[in-house]
Order: C-alpha cells, then structure tokens, then sequence
C-alpha cells in the first residue's frame, strides 16, 4: 500500500506525538459514543458520523469511533480504498491513543519491570487512552491481513496483534488492582465492558486454533481458554450500560450462531441468543446487524421460512451498505438449498456472483453447482451456456494471499476441472458444498428437511450405480465414495447410527481406488468419530480422530478438517487411557504423495 514509509507501518509510529488534546471532557466524549453507536446500529450510519466528525483528530473517543465505523467498511467491501481509508484512520487513532497515555522515563520504565506502576495515580483519561490504544491496535492489525498479500504483512500482522495482546494484558492488570473512587463509576463501567471484550475475544480466538497453532502461540507468548473466553464476554454482557456492550453482544452472536455452526458438529448457546436478539431488536428495531442474527438463529434451529423472512428484512432494512446485502444473499443462498429451492437459491448466487468482490471464484463456483441441481433436463439451452461459462470463468478469479491460494477457490477450481472432464457434469455439487459448510445439521432440526434430503441422496446414487459412466468412468470411485460419505452423514443426523456406519467404512474401503478426491477418506473417519461420541463410544470415538488427524495429509480442505478435529477433541468427554497411548504411538504417515 502507498509509499515505504506506509509498508514499513510498524508501531513505532504510535510514538509520534500529536500535542493538540481536545477540550472536551472525557464523559461528554463517551456520551457521544454511546450516541453514535446507537445511531449506527439503527442504520442512521450518516447521523452517527455527523457527531463524530468535528472531534476527529483530537478526541480519542470520536478518533477511534469514526476508524471503527470505516474498519466495519472496509471488511464489508473489500474495496482497496475502503482498506486505505481505514487503515489511515487507524493510524491517526494509534498515534493519538498514544499521545494521552501516561508517559514514563527511561528510569522509569526499568522501574516497572522490577514493580508495578501505580495505576492509582492514573487519570480517567490515562486510563481510557490504554483501553483505546488496545483497541486501535487490534484493528489495524487485523486490517494487514487484509490490506497487503505477502507472507512479510502476515508475519507483521501477527507482532502486531503480540503487542495488542500485551496492552489488553496490562489494561487488566489496571481494571483488578486500581482503587476505583466513587465517582469513577461511569468510567470504570465502560473501562470494564472494553477491557472484557477484549480478553474475552482473544481467548475465544486463540482456542478456536488448531492444536499445532496454539503450541506455536504459547510459546511466543500467547494463550487462550474458551472457558475464559466466554466467561469474560459473559461479565462484559453483564455491564449492560457499557459503551462497548453492543460490540460484546455481536460478538457473542458471531461465536454462537456462526463459528461453532461453521467449525464444529456442536450447538451454540440458542436460548442467550434468543434472549439477547429480543433485547436488542427493542432498542435497534431496524437494526440490519441484528435482523440478519435474527435470520441465523431462526436458520440454525431449522425454520427455514422464518430464516428467509429475516434475512429480507434485513436486506429491506438499509441501502447505504449494500455490501452488507451480500451477507444475507449468502444466508438466503444456503436456506433455499436446505429447503432444495435451487431456482430460488440461485438467484442469489446470481447476485453475489455479479455484486460481490469477496471471492468470484467461489461464487461462480456455487452457482453453477446450484444450476446443475435442477438437474440436466430440466435447464434451457441458455443455462446449460451459463453453466458451462460459469465453470469456465472459476480459474480466472483465484486470489493468492501471503503466496496461497485460498482453500475453498482451490477446490472450486479442481471441481471445474473436473466438471470439463466428466462431460460437463458433477455428481450432487450442491449437496457436496452444503456439507462442505457443515449445513447438514440445519436438515437434522426437522425430520421434513432430512427426510427430503435423504431421497434426493439416495435417488442419485441409485442412478449412478445403475449408469456410472455417466460421469466419466475414471471417476467412478469418486462419486461413489462421494455418495457414500453424504448419505452415511444424512442417516447420523437422522439417527440410523448402524446403516450411516456401512456407508462411512464403505468409503474408506474404497481409499485405493479414488483417483482423485482423496478427502473423502479422512472425512470419513471423523464423520466415524461423530457418530461414536454421539453413541458414547468416546474411546472410539477418539480412534478415529486419531487416524484422520495423523495419518492422512496434503488432502483438500484439511485445515477445515483439522478444525473440525480440534472441536471434537475439546468436547469428548473422557479419552480412554489405554487408547491414548496406543495411538499416540502410531507413526504418522502420509497416505497422499501428492499435494491437492
């Protein structure tokens, strides 16, 4: 981005001093705050700027307000003007935060290393400028994985967000060992509510990570509990007047509704999400956040109908982001399909594909793949044309961030490949990603959804066991074991423990003859373990993560995978012992030669 002085953007330049402090009062700042947030959280997005803008530069509290507002931009657009407009923002806010925090000497920065400042003797404003340097800190750093491709901007974001850490670490310290008067009741309150979030969302964050990750971050420094985690966003909700209480809510909303739905078989807390929804859409009845958390909940229980009328509301509810559209139009994509509405579904993959700028391959991907659902026959001329431009253009659009290419594209393009090769066909595409998203479980919360899935999964594999060359006969195994692994996952939510077995041992024994979609097999086997530690079967259970995780490699999609492992290890209930030893013992050999 920009000149060398913006690619060498490292934190040092938080030590520039901006000298013009603002004269209005700290209170007066978070009142105003408090005023924009609920302003922006009703859709009034302009109103929420106009009370921000004349104290930008010079109020901490308006500075890092109008950076949150353009940081919220700039990951909804993707747009590299967003991203500069952000990233400067924040950098004004860094260098401001830092202008009003206590400054130290030399002698005595050496002093606090031997004891403990006394935090008593920090003003309001000192104490607040910490908090706000935090929180500058944290987006900036998270806009660098945006903002630049290369390995370089990685390995800066993760120093970045090392310092970050350190500074909410030292805002706790301030919030336990302060003596806070009477009359610091207000600032202590939002103090507490930043302070929280921010602990809080990093221990989430941290232990949501692959178990090699996390090894790697404990020892540079970092660790994170999801105990922890959701305890302290818990004691932040609890603050309900604190100015940073609504970003605690959206966060808790994300984690139970989005990130355990996507990385686990595991169910989010539901009944806070419902309460918490119910309290929010009081004060932001308009509130597009909330409408579409409104649609997720409602879409993760299985009422798909109630989902879709959410997700058009809150798509209805604004026009000035329509980049927060696309969210919903990914969210109505997916509902049509559980509810197997390919014509409705596609039209907003159409949408996304035409619209967004997040991942055309993806999206051109998904499209065609819902097209083809509605089965060969039964599409004109001219959508047979679509389609085969659609997978034609997959290619063209692969991104590369820090030099890789993203994992979904990556089998968005080895599926269009194999789409030329199989006579321009591909075996259930949709049903394929509808579980690649872990939407299977949205089907088990009504038995009409699985019921109806579970025909339209079994009438496709009949037909290609009656016709497999249909596809193409070098594939053959491929689609079968395809086959297999979504009807054995479609009959573990439905409850047929024994008949879903068959089918998930059915793939791994036909490991040696796929020629290509060499995924399956270890997917297969934590599918296997879902279905024991459902059972419970932990020690089974914990088999077959075992093998899924030591002895399959290089396959597609495996850091997926892997996140689904570290998931599962964290809610079995007891390992076996016995079983511990003797699989920690097996020699971790890669099966795949090659690299998908």
């Amino acid at each position: 981005m920009g000149d060398c002085g913006d690619a060498e953007d490292e934190f040092e330049d938080a030590l520039e001093v901006i000298p013009a402090h603002c004269k209005m009062d700290l209170n007066t700042a978070l009142s105003d705050s408090k005023i924009a947030i609920h302003l922006f959280f009703n859709n009034k997005f302009d109103e929420a700027q106009h009370i921000l803008e004349p104290w930008v530069g010079t109020s901490m509290y308006h500075t890092i307000g109008r950076s949150i507002f353009l940081f919220l931009e700039a990951l909804l657009t993707f747009e590299q003007t967003s991203i500069q407009k952000a990233s400067a923002s924040l950098k004004s806010s860094i260098r401001l935060c830092n202008s009003y925090r206590r400054k130290t000497t030399l002698t005595q920065s050496i002093g606090n290393i031997m004891k403990r400042p006394n935090y008593d003797s920090y003003t309001p404003d000192e104490l607040h400028a910490e908090l706000c340097f935090a929180e500058a800190l944290l987006l900036k750093a998270l806009l660098t994985f945006i903002e630049d491709e290369t390995l370089v901007s990685f390995i800066r974001a993760g120093i970045k967000i090392r310092s970050c850490y350190n500074s909410y670490k030292e805002c706790n310290v301030i919030l336990s060992s302060r003596s806070w008067s009477e009359n610091e009741k207000s600032y202590k309150e939002h103090f507490e509510s930043g302070v929280r979030l921010g602990i809080g969302a990093f221990n989430l964050m941290i232990s949501l990570l692959p178990s090699k990750i996390i090894k790697l971050l404990e020892f540079i420094g970092f660790s994170g509990s999801k105990e922890q985690g959701l305890g302290e966003l818990e004691l932040c909700y609890q603050v309900p007047h604190g100015l940073r209480h609504v970003l605690c809510v959206l966060t808790m909303l994300t984690y139970h509704l989005v990130v355990v739905y996507v990385f686990s078989q595991e169910e989010g807390d539901l009944e806070f999400c419902d309460a918490a929804l119910r309290q929010q859409l009081t004060l932001y009845p308009n509130g597009a956040w909330f409408l579409y958390f409104k649609g997720r909940l409602e879409f993760m229980r299985g009422n798909v109908d109630d989902a879709i009328k959410w997700y058009t509301t809150s798509v209805d509810s604004q026009d000035s982001w329509p980049q927060f559209h696309h969210i919903c139009y990914w969210e109505l994509c997916w509902a049509n399909c559980v509810a197997l509405n390919w014509k409705r579904a596609e039209t907003y993959a159409a949408k996304l594909a035409e619209q967004s700028k997040w991942s055309r391959t993806t999206y051109n991907y998904q499209r065609a793949c819902i097209m083809l659902m509605r089965g060969y026959n039964c599409l004109s001329r001219d959508e047979l044309n679509t389609v085969n431009q659609l997978m034609a253009d997959v290619p063209k659009y692969k991104q590369r961030i820090a030099g890789k290419s993203l994992p979904m594209e990556k089998f968005a393009v080895k599926r269009s490949q194999r789409f030329t090769n199989q006579n321009n066909r591909l075996f259930m595409p949709a049903i394929e990603l509808l579980y690649l998203w872990n939407l299977f479980n949205v089907f088990g919360k009504r038995k009409s959804l699985c019921d109806n899935l579970y025909r339209l999964i079994d009438k496709n594999t009949k037909d290609l066991e009656k016709n497999p060359g249909q596809y193409s006969s070098e594939y053959e195994y491929d689609n079968k074991a395809l086959g297999c692994l979504l009807k054995g996952v479609c009959l573990r939510i439905m409850n047929s423990p024994l008949h879903a077995e068959e089918c998930l041992k059915s793939v791994i024994s036909m490991e040696k003859k796929i020629k290509e979609d060499r995924f399956l097999v270890p997917y297969a086997h934590v599918e296997l373990a879902f279905l024991y530690k459902v059972k419970g079967n932990p020690e089974k259970a914990a088999y077959y993560l075992d093998i899924a995780k030591k002895n399959y490699s290089g396959y597609s999609l495996e850091t997926r995978l892997h996140f689904q492992i570290h998931c599962a290890w964290s809610t079995l209930n007891e390992r076996n012992t016995t079983t511990t030893t003797d699989h920690n013992d097996l020699t971790p050999v890669s099966r795949f030669d090659d690299n998908q």
